[in-house]
């Protein structure tokens, strides 16, 4: 029988969701067994293959146009769409910048701050073009399945992971539960 596929990436975001997805713990040994981890952040290889993987887990939110090229060729390479995590699924903390714009906060990350000397605001490709609104990352392609948290615990991830091994749905929270249009 041949292993699922999982591919994972983080957008903006501080990784959390990835250390609880390693606070698995032993359990990640059950989950080696049934699945293949074809490409994430922690690994050498980052994208996902063109092959396509069957569950596909972003955790971050949208801020750049960085962001939203990962989470289309995740999506484009994807079956199942997962948002790990807070900023993945309502913006959470990069989202705060929301209440002053960009501009201003990227201004005062970089030049007003109390410890910065000479400073200016970072202007390259490498990181992509700042949003004008950070956003959940529904606002930009479709997610299958939320697991809300900040981090999610360990123990959630394993329940949903599990579940779609078996072949389930798993129980979280559906798509449309997030849906605050």
């Amino acid at each position: 029988m041949s292993k699922v596929k999982i591919a994972t990436d983080w957008l903006a975001g501080c990784a959390g969701c990835h250390m609880s997805f390693l606070d698995i713990d032993d359990r990640i040994v059950k989950l080696m067994e049934l699945v293949e981890f074809t490409s994430s952040p922690i690994t050498d290889l980052k994208h996902p293959p063109k092959e396509g993987v069957t569950v596909g887990i972003l955790e971050g939110a949208i801020c750049n146009t960085h962001n939203v090229e990962v989470a289309k060729m995740m999506r484009e390479r994807c079956q199942i769409l997962i948002a790990l995590g807070d900023c993945a699924t309502f913006g959470n903390i990069p989202a705060m910048r929301n209440f002053c714009g960009t501009q201003e906060a990227l201004k005062r990350a970089y030049i007003e701050t109390e410890s910065t000397v000479d400073g200016f605001i970072p202007d390259s490709e490498e990181l992509g073009v700042p949003l004008d609104e950070v956003v959940a990352i529904d606002k930009v392609v479709k997610v299958d399945l939320f697991i809300p948290g900040c981090p999610p615990s360990a123990d959630a991830i394993f329940h949903v992971l599990s579940e779609l091994l078996a072949g389930h749905t798993p129980v979280v929270f559906p798509p449309q539960y997030f849906k605050y249009d």
